[in-house]
C-alpha cells in the first residue's frame, strides 16, 4: 500500500476514529482533504495541522485528484459526495480496511472488548514510548498525556490500534497480540443477540497470527478455551496470570500491587480511579511487555499515565465542587464509573447527566441503564443522542426514567439544562454519554464556576 502520493479524501473527518488515521496519513506526506457535517474543537485542530475540511455536501468542493476515499458507516450511502465518488469509480474504502491494510506492515497490537478499548490502547502506546520503544498508535480518545488521537515515533515497528466490534471492523486485522476485555451484549443492532457477538469475537481471535498471543479478562478464559493461541490473562483481586493485589484508595488515587512474572510491584498509584481501570492497566503491561518493555520501568510509566480525554476526566476538582466528565454509554460502563465516584467520595451528594447514545442501545438496554444510574443521589436524563440512527417508534429516554427506582430523577432539555444547575448547584457532578455531552463541557464549567 502506496501511503506517499496523492490525496486521501475523508468522509466523516471529524470522527475520533477517523481523524487518528487522518492525522497518520498526513505525517506519511500524504494532502489530505475531507468533509464533515459540523466543525468542531477537533475538526479545527486538523484544520490547523493542513488539512482542508469543510461542512456542507459539496461536490464543487472536492480536489479533482483525489486518490481513494476513506468513509466511516457513520456517514449514509445516501451522502451527495458519496454518491459523486461512487460515479466517479473512485476507490472508496471503509476505515477499517485500511487499518488492515496499514497493520501488515507492523508488529501490531490490537485492542478489543466491548469496554474499555481506548484507555487499553492509550496506555499500552504510553507505556512502549515510556519505555523508549518506536511506536505508533491510532487511538479512539485524547491523550492528556500527548494532545492527540495519533502518536508516531521514527522507524516506528510496533502499531496500537483498537479492533472495533462495530460493524465486524475487527475482522479486517491480523494482528501479533490482541487483547479482548469483555465481550458484553452491545450493537445488538448488528449483531442481533449476544450469541452471534460473541461468536464474531472467537473469529476475531481465531485471526492472531499463529505465533501470536491473545491477553484476555480471567472471566473470559474458558470462553475463549477453543483458541489455539499463547493466551494470559489478569484481573483485579482475582486469580490471574497478571493480577492486582491490595487495592486501597489513598488520598483519592486508587493503589495497588501487580503481580506478573514473578514479579511484584508494590504500591502502583493510578492517576484515573477504578477497579475497571486497574484492570485496563494490567491489560496494557502484558502487551507492553509482550512487545518488548522490560518490567523494571512499569510503575513509573504506568504512574505518568494522566488519562484520556472524557474518561474520567476531571473538569473540576476543588473543596467547592467536583465535576467530572466519563464517555460512558453502556450500562455496565456506567456501573463501573458510578462505582468508582461512589468509593472515591462516599459522604457526598452525586448528581449525575447522562445523554443516551442511539436509539437501538437505549431500546435493548433501558431497564440496564435504569439499574446502574438508580445508585447517584440524583438523576438528570437527556433526550437520546441519535448519531447514525434515525428515531425508533416509542423509544426516548422516557423509558430509562420510569424504570428509576430512585425518585429524585428528571428528564430535560439540552437548553434547560444550564439554568437547571444554576439554581441546584451539585456537589458532585458526573456527566455521562458518547453523544455531543462532550462538547456542552465549558458550557457546564462557566455554570458551576459562578
Amino acid at each position: 500500500m502506496n501511503v506517499k502520493q496523492g490525496i486521501v479524501y475523508f468522509l466523516g473527518i471529524g470522527g475520533i476514529g477517523m481523524s487518528a488515521l487522518a492525522r497518520f496519513f498526513k505525517a506519511q506526506g500524504r494532502e489530505i482533504h475531507g468533509y464533515d457535517l459540523n466543525p468542531t474543537p477537533l475538526t479545527r485542530q486538523l484544520q490547523n495541522e493542513g488539512m482542508k475540511i469543510h461542512y456542507q455536501e459539496n461536490t464543487n468542493l472536492i480536489p479533482d485528484n483525489v486518490d481513494y476515499v476513506v468513509y466511516t458507516p457513520a456517514v449514509p450511502t445516501s451522502n451527495t459526495e458519496y454518491r459523486y465518488f461512487e460515479e466517479k469509480n473512485i476507490t472508496i474504502k471503509k476505515r477499517a480496511e485500511i487499518l488492515g491494510e496499514i497493520s501488515k506492515n507492523y508488529f501490531t497490537i490490537a485492542v478489543g472488548g466491548t469496554h474499555g478499548k481506548t484507555s487499553i490502547s492509550m496506555l499500552t502506546a504510553h507505556l512502549l514510548k515510556s519505555a523508549g520503544i518506536a511506536v505508533t498508535a491510532l487511538v479512539g480518545g485524547i491523550s492528556k498525556n500527548y494532545g492527540t488521537n495519533f502518536i508516531s515515533s521514527d522507524n516506528a515497528k510496533v502499531l496500537v490500534i483498537e479492533a472495533d466490534e462495530f460493524d465486524r471492523s475487527f475482522l479486517n486485522l491480523n494482528p501479533e497480540i490482541a487483547i479482548i476485555s469483555s465481550v458484553d451484549a452491545d450493537h445488538l443492532d448488528i449483531y442481533h443477540s449476544s450469541e452471534i457477538l460473541k461468536e464474531t469475537f472467537i473469529k476475531f481471535a481465531k485471526r492472531i497470527k499463529e505465533n501470536g498471543t491473545l491477553i484476555l479478562h480471567q472471566n473470559l478464559n474458558g470462553f475463549f478455551q477453543q483458541i489455539n493461541r499463547k493466551k494470559i490473562t489478569y484481573a483485579a483481586d482475582k486469580k490471574a496470570d497478571c493480577q492486582a493485589e491490595n487495592i486501597k484508595i489513598i488520598e483519592s488515587e486508587f493503589v495497588f500491587d501487580l503481580k506478573y512474572n514473578n514479579l511484584n510491584i508494590k504500591n502502583i498509584a493510578l492517576q484515573i480511579p477504578g477497579i475497571h481501570y486497574i484492570e485496563n492497566a494490567l491489560a496494557a503491561v502484558i502487551a507492553a511487555a509482550e512487545a518488548g518493555m522490560p518490567l523494571s520501568l512499569i510503575k513509573q510509566s504506568l504512574e505518568s499515565f494522566k488519562g484520556v480525554e472524557r474518561r474520567f476526566d476531571y473538569q473540576i476538582k476543588n473543596n467547592d465542587i467536583i465535576f467530572i466528565d466519563d464517555y460512558a454509554h453502556h450500562p455496565n460502563e456506567l456501573k463501573v464509573t458510578i462505582d468508582a465516584v461512589l468509593k472515591l467520595y462516599p459522604n457526598k451528594k452525586i448528581t449525575g447527566i447522562f445523554q443516551p447514545h442511539l436509539y437501538s442501545r437505549t431500546k435493548d438496554f433501558y431497564t440496564e441503564f435504569a439499574e446502574a444510574l438508580e445508585k447517584l443521589d440524583e438523576i438528570i436524563l437527556l433526550e437520546i443522542y441519535p448519531a447514525r440512527e434515525q428515531p425508533l417508534n416509542g423509544v426516548s429516554s422516557k423509558l430509562i426514567l420510569k424504570e428509576i427506582k430512585n425518585k429524585n430523577k428528571k428528564l430535560i432539555s439540552k437548553k434547560q439544562l444550564a439554568e437547571y444547575l444554576k439554581n441546584n448547584k451539585p456537589e458532585i457532578l458526573l456527566t455521562l454519554g458518547a453523544g455531543d455531552i462532550g462538547l456542552m463541557l465549558n458550557d457546564i464549567k462557566k455554570v458551576l464556576k459562578q
